[in-house]
């Protein structure tokens, strides 16, 4: 089993490319090599790469990445399942994995962040969790957004240190990740990470 993310930029012409498109390739880059684990294409849209365990986490820190920037978000759809073929390019390969996510993709109507998999219990439960997630994340402030990436790609760091790094006091760090709601999606993560392994 693998996990497939299709994403697109909302409102991308509000934002210079120039800015947020460098900051998602170098997300993106933390889980592989382009074309083969992931590309950019047609300007605003991505495809991901991950395993099935990772596939959360990721979209949430590519959230994070992008909320950095003002007047933009995501999209984002994750689609589990099987890669029955394999290319050069994530875009061209083929399996379950990539038809759950276009198909998740385009029935995307007001959600930024949905999944689906052959296991419709496991996408109830989980999309339930991601809509009431949705409420805190898609009003992410470009602050909030900075110190929750920050604490996504460092989790063995301490607030402290979090702090440290991005030049920021202790509690301006705990009101960010307090207001992002970061407690509580840490526990949606590891919720998702312990289920996912009994599909």
């Amino acid at each position: 089993m693998t996990s497939i993310l299709t994403g697109d930029i909302i409102n991308s012409r509000e934002s210079a490319p120039n800015e947020w498109l460098t900051a998602l390739k170098d997300t993106l880059s933390t889980y592989g090599k382009q074309p083969v684990a992931w590309e950019i294409y047609r300007g605003d849209s991505f495809q991901l790469e991950v395993a099935p365990g990772q596939a959360l986490e990721a979209a949430t820190l590519i959230k994070a990445t992008i909320k950095t920037f003002k007047a933009i978000d995501v999209r984002i759809a994750i689609g589990l399942g099987e890669k029955t073929y394999t290319s050069d390019k994530i875009t061209e390969s083929n399996g379950s994995a990539f038809i759950n996510s276009g198909e998740c993709f385009e029935s995307m109507k007001n959600s930024t962040l949905a999944l689906k998999s052959e296991h419709e219990d496991f996408d109830t439960t989980l999309n339930l969790m991601l809509e009431l997630a949705q409420l805190t994340m898609n009003s992410w402030s470009p602050t909030s957004s900075k110190i929750i990436k920050a604490s996504l790609n460092n989790p063995e760091l301490n607030q402290k240190q979090i702090a440290k790094l991005l030049g920021k006091s202790q509690s301006n760090i705990s009101e960010g990740l307090k207001r992002g709601g970061f407690d509580e999606i840490s526990k949606m993560l590891t919720y998702y990470k312990t289920q996912v392994k009994t599909l």
